[in-house]
Formats: C-alpha cells, structure tokens, sequence
C-alpha cells in the first residue's frame, strides 16, 4: 500500500523534469545509485539494486525469487567552476554562482520465476553554470556603452523514466532490457561581443560558429563599422529563454530510448555483463517565450526617420519570439565490465564505457524566430539559424572499485572514475565547462532498520583548459572545474 501510494505522489513529481547538473564524464554523471557510484560507476555485472535500469537491466535477475524492491535515493552536486579571461590589460576570472543542485531519484522491481521488473526514474546528466552580471562575462562588449551588464547563464538536464524487464535463459545467463522516455530541458542566458557574432555571421569566418537566415541578411544590410558610411555598429548580441525553476527549462523536448544488456557467471567467482544504450530520440526543445537583444550605436538621424548624420547614440533592440534547440541527443553508450569475488568479503568491479558524442555535440544550433508583433517591427517573422561549434570527441570512461564486507550488515566501498575531456581545446565555452577527467569515491553500506542504507561522496579533481581564441579580436579564456558530491539511498525489500 506504502508502495502504491508513494509512487501516486513521486511521479508526477518526478516528472516536472531533473534539476540541472553540472558535467561530470563530458554531460553524463559517473554513476547511477550510490553503490555503483562508489565503484568508480562499475556497474555491468553484479548487484546493483535498482540502478539496474539506468545501468544494465539484466543485472535486474539479481533480485531474489519472489522478492520485490524499493529504492528511494536523493544526490547532491556541488561544483566550483571559474572561468578566465587573459587579456593585454591583464587576467580576470569570473565564478560561477551555481554551486548545489539536489536530486531525486527512486526505482521499484520485482522477480518471478525466470523473469524480472522493475520501473524508475532517474537523472542522466547534464552541464550548466551561472556568471553574476557584474563579471566580465556580464558585459563582453566593453563598458562604455551605457548598457547594463546582463548575467550568462546555462541549464541543462536529461532525465528517464525507465520500464525495464531481465528473462534468465538458464542460470548462467541473462538478457535484459528497457524502453525509456527521455526528457529535456534548457536554460540559456548567453551574451556575445561585436567580434564573436560577427565571426558567426561572416560566412569567410565562422571560426566559432555559424549565424544565417533571413534576420541576419537584414541586419547585414544595415550593418557598417564605424568609419565607412555608419548606420550602425553592434556593441553585442545576447539571447535569453529562462525561468526560475529549478526543476524545468524554460525550453524543453521529449522523446524515448532503450537498452539492452546480458549478464553472463562466467565463474562461481566471476561474472561479465555488458550494455547498449541508444541514441535518444528527442524532440526540439522548444520555447515561446524568448527573446533575442541587441546592443547598437545607431545614426541619430536613422533613429528619427530622417538621413544619416554621422552622430551615433547606444540603443538596444530587443526581439520577442520562439527558440527551438534543434536535434539535441543524447549520444550511443556501450559498456562492458566484470566482477570478481575472491573470497566471501571481497568484491572488485571493472568496467569500460565508451560515449559516441561525436554523433550528436557537433554543433549546438538553435532556431530564433521572431514574433509577428509590432514592437519587432519589419523583424517580424524573420529567422536566425545560430550554432556553436563544439565538434566533442568520443569518450573512453574506466571504472573501478572494490567492495569490502568488515563485519555483518557494513560494507565499505572505494573506487575511481577516469575519463579524457572530450572537448577540443578551442571548442570550451564557459557555459558549457564539462571538462572533469579524475574522480575518487568512498562509500559505505549498513543495515539500517528494514532495510539498508548506501552513502558515497565523490571528489572530482580540478581540471583547466584554455580556449586560444582567435590571436585578435577574441582573447584565450580559460575554464575551471572542480567539484564534490555525495549521495544517500534507501532500500528495502520485502
């Protein structure tokens, strides 16, 4: 009955959407569940709970004959992330303000017979930070202007919920697997400087990305560089969809995926186990409540109608209309990994994990179209297409861990998570720092009342990376990332 009515309560919560995390291995977490996250993220081949079904759904056959399984888990995430600029007038760093994001997750399975079951839900992943309007981040294009300094901010968070089945074919071997609905979410506040947009918008640049369509032939017609004919000169370009929530994206998109997994005892002391993840399959991740802003120096006498008179004055031009965040995926996961018992109180668990972003983080592109309304003037209804370029590499991800049982009812965990940045140097933004490589993880479970109760903390090591930058216009910028989480779960069975 407790059961029944808890997941009446959860999951329409749970179904709001993730809280937005920080990047741990590239966008994904390094585990699901506290225990495999103490193992460094193994997780293919031994009993896991109820992390079976973000992890390896045949490990779900672990469940006793007849027995069924509750698991309640809540993850805290605290990342420090900075991020500095190096110029000729001298260095200045900017820290991100996001610095704890918390977690829900819960899982429920049951065995009968040959077969296994079990649902969930559970967050992915994702990456974002926050930089204070009065950083340099806050105003790129210089402070001369007049204009206010805007914050640059990024959410994103993917999250599942999983129906998930494992069918033993004999006592050796099992098959598994799940059907996913995935969800999505995004918050963006990004501002750009003169140089960074120009370079989008010239089709001879484009270093850092790409800007077109019909609103950009528009404002190329309009747009001089001071010293020629002037009719204006941008100051900076800055696009906005975000809501206070810290459960949804002001821009969102849902979809599906599945898994299938298998769990061989290849010994009485060794078992292998291994995954396919797919691709997701994710809608645009829409909105119609954003905007696009930008900051000019504009002839006077273009603003009152009249002919150029070669006196300027600072205006911004706000646009209201829809975003879409086209084609954004989650990548294809293989895994394999094995787990060896030496004697009756050790456990080891090792894992390989291979992330495919190379098929889905080419570009982040986005559609901005512009409302029919009267305040966009003859702007309405044109398009911006705009992508950052980001062209991530494939990630290889090692796992590993050891298990101790110290005496009845306490198990003591250690592992280690290690990965590559799979973002190319020049590629780093400062809103999307997912650039950790190490992790170390201790972790513990006892027996607490009915059930048990599963604690880790995670230290993911600092790492820093520099973007060059351009030699010219845009100066190198180097990101920091550095971060500690810990998580706590119950489950019981009954």
């Amino acid at each position: 009955m407790f059961v029944r009515r808890f997941f009446a309560i959860m999951i329409p919560v749970c179904m709001i959407g993730p809280t937005p995390l920080p990047a741990t291995d590239g966008m994904s977490l390094e585990g699901w569940g506290a225990v495999s996250t103490s193992l460094g993220g193994a997780s293919m081949a031994y009993d896991n709970g109820m992390a079976a079904l973000m992890n390896n759904p045949a490990t779900l056959i672990y469940i006793k004959q007849g027995e069924s399984q509750f698991v309640l888990s809540l993850t805290q995430l605290g990342p420090e992330v900075s991020t500095t600029v190096h110029t000729a007038g001298g260095d200045y760093t900017a820290g991100s303000t996001s610095d704890a994001f918390y977690m829900p997750s819960f899982g429920w399975g049951k065995r009968r017979g040959k077969l296994a079951y079990g649902v969930g839900m559970f967050a992915q992943g994702g990456m974002g930070c926050q930089y204070a309007a009065d950083s340099w981040l806050g105003a790129p294009w210089t402070p001369d202007t007049g204009f206010d300094p805007l914050v640059n901010r990024s959410e994103v968070s993917v999250g599942r919920f999983i129906g998930a089945v494992a069918y033993e074919i004999n006592p050796r071997f099992t098959i598994g697997g799940s059907l996913d609905f995935v969800w999505a979410g995004l918050d963006l506040q990004m501002g750009m400087s003169e140089a960074q947009f120009m370079d989008m918008a010239n089709p001879y640049s484009q270093m850092g990305g790409y800007a077109n369509g019909s609103m950009v032939e528009m404002f190329g017609m309009m747009y001089e560089p001071f010293g020629g004919y002037g009719v204006q000169q941008l100051h900076y370009a800055y696009f906005d969809f975000s809501n206070d929530s810290d459960f949804t994206g002001e821009s969102s998109g849902y979809g599906y995926a599945a898994k299938l997994g298998f769990q061989w005892q290849a010994a009485p002391t060794l078992s292998i186990g291994g995954a396919w993840h797919s691709q997701t399959d994710i809608s645009d991740l829409k909105t119609d409540k954003a905007s696009m802003r930008m900051g000019l120096a504009m002839d006077t006498g273009l603003m009152t109608g009249g002919m150029p008179t070669g006196s300027y004055a600072n205006i911004e031009m706000p646009l209201a209309g829809e975003i879409r965040v086209r084609d954004f995926q989650w990548p294809t996961t293989y895994a394999l990994g094995l787990a060896w018992h030496p004697n009756v109180r050790w456990m080891v668990a090792l894992d390989m994990k291979r992330l495919q972003w190379s098929e889905v983080m080419a570009s982040f592109d986005m559609t901005f179209t512009a409302d029919r309304v009267p305040e966009n003037g003859a702007f309405g209804g044109m398009q911006m297409n705009a992508g950052l370029y980001q062209n991530w590499e494939d990630q290889t991800v090692w796992s590993a861990g050891a298990a101790y049982a110290a005496m009845r009812g306490l198990e003591l965990r250690a592992g280690l998570n290690l990965t590559d940045n799979p973002i190319p140097n020049a590629y780093v933004n400062p809103l999307f720092p997912a650039i950790i490589e190490q992790h170390a993880m201790l972790g513990a479970g006892f027996e607490w009342g009915p059930g048990v109760l599963d604690l880790v903390v995670v230290r993911s090591f600092n790492e820093e990376v520099t973007a060059p930058g351009n030699g010219s216009t845009v100066p190198p910028v180097t990101a920091s990332h550095d971060q500690i989480n810990w998580a706590v779960q119950y489950s019981w069975k009954y």
